[in-house]
């Protein structure tokens, strides 16, 4: 019997058998952690087959993954591990368990990494740049951060920390950040022949029970990643070709200036309003349209 385990903004996750778990990938778009009312017709689908795309071409290279099967067109099912919130019940001889963090490789000066440029929070010479960079450059080198799922909010830490709270030696560490390039490259060529340019990405691991890396959760997908167009690029534009435009609709229409105002002074916060049927079809063809994009040329017609 299903038992559900997780239930997300997007995702729900159920444990099917004391080895398995199900993802279900629902049609729910998620902005500014607010589910917007209604569905996407289709999307719940695309992600689960660009998920599953990936994972079999990770496997080709020789890299262990959670994943098994897709067992409905919006579902897959994937080898259980143990989630634990304590890093005390992690050392380094521990088996079968979520790695608690969660790995970011950035490729271009993007939205969220401007940001903290202009802020200061980030020295442009940290990230090799001899003065500072403008908004869509690409990165002399990548940046590889960090940051730990054993909190509410997300935070940045140093591989010391990650060491010290993941129970990864130092060997396992350094094969770990070896296999998210890996998986990247093959992103990379996938997008590129594809007109898209791979922005950044993220990824999740855990152990196995013969304490073997794998990759876990999901990647590559236009939630979890991002891409722009690679013709707008060229053009001087950075276009993304996932829900962006739907921020955007919500912040044109004075709803995310509302929303901060609100979590700043405490206040209630006010309903994410519905989207109008255009944008909704808008969505639905941008997910269908990536993820033919993205896998190839493959699923595209299976929608």
């Amino acid at each position: 019997m299903k038992k559900l385990v997780r239930k997300g903004k997007v995702k729900e996750v159920f444990q099917i058998s004391p080895t398995e778990m199900e993802f279900h990938f629902s049609d729910n778009v998620s902005v500014f952690d607010k589910i917007v009312p209604g569905e996407i017709p289709g999307k719940g689908e695309t992600l689960c087959k660009t998920s599953a795309y990936w994972f079999e071409r990770a496997e080709e290279l020789g890299v262990n993954t959670h994943f098994i099967e897709i067992s409905e067109k919006d579902k897959m099912k994937v080898k259980r591990v143990d989630v634990t919130e304590d890093d005390d019940e992690i050392d380094k001889d521990t088996r079968g368990y979520r790695i608690p963090l969660e790995f970011v490789t950035r490729y271009h000066v993007e939205d969220s990494l401007y940001e903290r440029l202009e802020k200061g929070e980030v020295d442009h010479r940290e990230l090799g740049f001899d003065e500072k960079p403008d908004h869509g450059d690409r990165l002399p080198e990548p940046r590889f951060e960090i940051t730990t799922k054993l909190e509410e909010d997300k935070r940045s830490i140093g591989e010391e920390e990650a060491l010290s709270i993941s129970g990864l030696t130092e060997d396992e560490f350094y094969r770990l950040k070896e296999i998210v390039f890996e998986i990247d490259d093959m992103i990379r060529e996938n997008a590129e022949g594809n007109d898209l340019i791979f922005v950044e990405g993220s990824k999740e691991f855990a152990m196995d029970e013969e304490r073997e890396l794998m990759v876990i959760d999901t990647f590559g997908t236009a939630d979890e990643d991002l891409f722009w167009d690679a013709e707008a690029y060229e053009e001087g534009r950075t276009v993304q070709n996932n829900k962006e435009f739907i921020r955007q609709y919500y912040r044109d229409l004075g709803y995310y200036e509302k929303l901060i105002e609100a979590r700043k002074e405490g206040k209630k916060e006010p309903p994410i309003p519905s989207l109008p049927e255009e944008m909704i079809k808008k969505a639905s063809n941008t997910y269908v349209d990536m993820m033919a994009r993205l896998t190839d040329g493959n699923y595209g017609d299976r929608i």
